[in-house]
């Protein structure tokens, strides 16, 4: 009873909450889901990836009161000033303060992750949970194009796609999506695979559920913890892919702030001005740790065969 996460829990709540026989579905569920919470709040690096993702996400809400400065518009008589005084960070060649156009940044970088996020993990769940329950002919297609899509680095595929549609972050997230949910494909056929057999799908086969019924309401909500896991894991490849079309000119189109594209601005001044795309990289770097070890936090929870 030590630990904060069951600590600041209002003792009438707990109780109802580790009720040994739930009196409902509903109480079922959140017992569970509080569950998972303590033991998720027992991993120290797993709340310091949350608290990471937390300030990403109050940087991109409060982004107008957090930001002291425009981060588009620019003043060439403060052109690359140091870190320090009224510009904590430092300016960049055309004199916008950098820790401005982080914050704003993340607002695209949170975008992107949302985005991609809510379109690559659906498609890979009904693509593979389909081919898995279905099987034969259906099967082979579909996780064969789901191979076509894994033979190619994840990257170089979303560099062509971005470079086919053209830049734009509307584009990028496409891009990025289009490359993302093979993974969430071949999980999705696996987890269906192992539970397509067991007695309580034949069970539903037997009452007189349909194929779409049990495909959506028994065997789809099977692979979600697996794919919660997988999703938040692949989060900072996102970031970096979408940080790499940034780099190259493919992401968000300027004078929008976009941490790969203000780290591509800064790399000829990278000795002499070096905090000019420093401090963008820095900000990928850890953000990228944050949603690592929010990952490795909900694995060891919801999946603890793989801890």
């Amino acid at each position: 009873m030590t630990d904060w996460a069951i600590a600041v829990t209002p003792p009438r709540w707990r109780k109802w909450l580790l009720a040994e026989t739930p009196q409902s579905r509903l109480q079922a569920r959140l017992s569970r889901a509080y569950l998972s919470w303590v033991a998720f709040a027992r991993n120290p690096l797993a709340m310091l990836g949350l608290v990471i993702v937390a300030i990403l996400v109050f940087c991109a809400v409060f982004a107008p009161w957090v930001a002291p400065h425009n981060p588009i518009a620019g003043d060439l008589g403060n052109r690359l000033v140091a870190p320090g005084g009224e510009h904590w960070l430092g300016t960049d060649q055309q004199g916008r303060d950098i820790w401005s156009r982080i914050v704003y940044g993340s607002r695209t970088t949170l975008l992107i992750i949302f985005m991609v996020a809510i379109t690559a993990a659906p498609v890979g769940i009904v693509i593979g949970a389909t081919a898995g329950y279905l099987g034969g002919k259906v099967e082979a297609v579909l996780m064969r194009l789901t191979d076509a899509f894994l033979a190619f680095p994840k990257l170089v595929l979303a560099l062509a796609f971005a470079a086919a549609l053209g830049p734009g972050i509307e584009n990028a997230v496409l891009a990025i999506a289009l490359t993302s949910w093979p993974p969430y494909a071949r999980i999705a056929r696996a987890e269906t695979l192992t539970v397509r057999g067991t007695d309580y799908i034949a069970a539903a086969r037997i009452s007189g559920a349909s194929g779409m019924r049990i495909l959506i309401g028994h065997i789809m909500p099977m692979c979600m913890p697996s794919l919660i896991v997988r999703v938040s894991l692949d989060m900072a490849g996102v970031i970096l892919i979408a940080a790499g079309l940034g780099f190259l000119g493919l992401g968000v189109a300027p004078p929008q702030p976009e941490w790969g594209a203000m780290v591509s601005e800064g790399r000829s001044q990278i000795l002499e001005q070096w905090w000019v795309c420093t401090y963008p990289g820095v900000a990928i770097f850890i953000v990228s740790l944050g949603f690592n070890l929010i990952g490795d936090g909900l694995r060891d929870v919801l999946d603890p065969r793989e801890g």
